[in-house]
Order: structure tokens, then sequence, then C-alpha cells
């Protein structure tokens, strides 16, 4: 690889078309339309009269509504596991195009090896029951498919991924970049480049909007291989580069510009750490900061395993990250929930209220094209 700066250097094994199309035959994942859902709200309202994880949901769901009415919050859309996979792209597209967001962090996977993937014009396919079980991985693995619990990608076309990541990169001058700045870039790549496939990607809709999009683990996706390409084609010579403190100290930047937030978080990790943290990193630069005003984490995480993705927003608030008036964990499947909390506030329509921040224009101006 340190002489070849083709980032494949070792190609896949021929596999055999037909043998790979019995595991793809069951169709495409589909992405859920919430906005044609308008029975979603008073399926919502009665759950307020029900019990566990219904009233949970329902109390959720009035939060985020909350939020978007409250002219004054700037709102951030936190993503862990594999979501955009799963069938939850178009929802988080139609929160970019309604103002409901104005600003995203996210897995590198999500964006990158889903979003960015889809957007080149790749889809992820339902794979049939009997391949939960793990008993057939080898076989997936001989025809090039990966497995995400109930759902495969093509490796081949992961590899064409990686391989558009790497002419990004390479594209790009010499210097330290932010996650979002490298993203505004796939989003200028995408506006140039991916025609009407790219309709419903997050990061083109993203760039069209200037809303950012931070990465803080972003070399965990297709763009670590991209990134790990150039710099052993570069041997020891300047390349564009992603600096991690710089991810932070830009969405500290973000709240000390809008002091007022509310975060709406799927799952946990570090995308969730990291936006419950800029409270703390705006204090250690001398600026006074108030706690996340509003706080909603979808999840599976059990207290009992002492994971972060498990720590309740009642915890943080311990830690001066997150307030307890309007907070509420939610402790279920992400598919399941997501749906039900931004159908009911995209129907309850507080989100005509708002107009887009452009959070970008708040920050260094980057060169994108």
């Amino acid at each position: 690889m340190a002489t070849d700066k083709t980032l494949n250097t070792q190609p896949l094994k021929a596999t055999d078309a037909a043998g790979k199309q019995k595991f793809v035959q069951f169709g495409t994942i589909e992405h859920v339309d919430v906005t044609k859902m308008a029975g979603i709200v008073p399926l919502v309202e009665a759950m307020k009269h029900m019990a566990y994880s219904a009233r949970d949901l329902n109390r959720a769901a009035e939060i985020y509504d909350r939020m978007l009415r409250d002219k004054e919050c700037g709102v951030i859309l936190c993503l862990a596991g594999s979501l955009i996979s799963a069938g939850l792209k178009k929802i988080i597209v139609d929160m970019l195009r309604n103002n409901m967001i104005d600003a995203i962090v996210s897995t590198g996977a999500n964006m990158v090896d889903q979003d960015f993937f889809e957007a080149l014009g790749f889809r992820h396919y339902v794979a049939e029951d009997r391949l939960k079980s793990g008993l057939y991985d080898g076989e997936l693995r001989e025809h090039a498919l990966d497995r995400i619990y109930d759902t495969l990608i093509s490796e081949e076309d992961l590899r064409i991924c990686d391989e558009a990541t790497q002419k990004i990169f390479e594209s790009l001058e010499p210097r330290p970049y932010s996650s979002r700045e490298l993203l505004r870039e796939f989003g200028a790549y995408l506006d140039k480049n991916g025609g009407p496939k790219c309709d419903d990607s997050i990061i083109h809709e993203a760039f069209q909007r200037e809303v950012p999009i931070f990465c803080p683990a972003f070399s965990d996706c297709s763009a670590g291989f991209g990134l790990v390409a150039i710099q052993a084609a570069a041997n020891g010579a300047p390349v564009a580069s992603w600096d991690g403190g710089r991810d932070f100290y830009e969405l500290t930047q973000l709240k000390i510009k809008n002091p007022e937030t509310g975060i709406f978080m799927i799952g946990g990790g570090v995308p969730k750490n990291f936006t419950q943290d800029i409270v703390v990193a705006a204090e250690v630069l001398g600026h006074d900061a108030p706690m996340h005003k509003y706080a909603i984490q979808i999840t599976v995480a059990d207290v009992r395993d002492g994971a972060l993705s498990s720590s309740t927003l009642k915890e943080a608030s311990s830690w001066g990250k997150v307030d307890t008036v309007y907070e509420q964990m939610v402790f279920s499947e992400a598919t399941l929930a997501m749906p039900l909390i931004v159908g009911y506030a995209y129907h309850k329509a507080g989100w005509k209220c708002r107009t887009g921040r452009k959070w970008n224009t708040l920050l260094e101006p980057v060169a994108v094209g």
C-alpha cells in the first residue's frame, strides 16, 4: 500500500453472482416516511394514559415538540448504532428539511458506510430470518456479503465507497480538518456528482442547509480506510488528516454562540458523551454555559452493564450537563420509538415557527467543491 495510491491493493475474490443473488432476493431496506402518517399523533397521545415505556415515550415526544417551539433552543441530534441501514434515513432527512434539528453528532458508520454509501447508489438488503442465527456467516463471507443483524450489505460496494472517500481526501489541501469540515466536503462531492440518488441523503441535505455533522470517532468507518490509504501513499509528505480536538472545539463553539440547547439522542456511546460534554468544555473555556435545557434518549442499554450508553440523564445532571426539568429516557429499540416521537412532533407542527440556524456559518468558513 505504501507505493500504490489505490486503496484496494488486494481485490476481492470473484464471487458467484447467482449464489450471491439467493441471499439478496428478499428486497432492499425501505426508509419509513413519517410525514405521511398523521395517525401517529392520536396513537402517541393515547400512550399518555398507559404505563411503562408507552408513557415515557409520550413524554419524550411532548418534550421534543416543546424543544421545537422554543425559539431560542438549538437542537442537536445524536446517532449511535446501525440506524440508516435499518430504515431510519428518511426520518432524519425530513428533520433536516423541516428545521427540526440544527446539528448532528453521529458515528462515522451511520454517515459514511450507510448514508454516503446509499447516496452513491448502493442499498442495504433484507436478510431472511435464518441468517440471523449466524450459521451462514461463512457462506456470506464467500459471497462478499456483510451482515448487520438482519440486514446485508455488499462488501464489493463498500470497497467502492472506501475508494470514493480516498478521492475526496486526496483532493483536499494538506492540513488537519474537523470531521464537520470533511463531511461538508462529502456533501459537496455529492452535490457535484450524485444526481437523483442523493435526494434522500442526510449528508447532502445537511450540506445544502448548512447543518453541521460531527463524527467524533470519524476513522471508525470507510473514511478511516481512506485516511489510512492517503497516509500510506504519502511517504511522510503532508496530507489531509482528521483532527478530533478540532471537532470538540467547534461543537463547543456552537454551545457558546447558542447557549440554550436540546439534545435528542438515539443510543449512547461517543456521540452522547461528546455532546453532553460541550457544557463542561464551554465552562473550561471561561463561558457560563447553561446545562442542556431539554434531553431525550432512546436506548436499550441497561444501567446494570455500567456502560456510557445506559447512564441516565439524571446522572448527567450531577455532572452539570443536563437539566432535569425536561428530560426523558425511553428504553426502547430505535426503529420502534424514533418514528413515533419524530412523527408526533412533525404532525404537531411546532417546527413551523423555526428557521434554519445554518450553524456551519457560525464556524470557520471552509472551502468546498
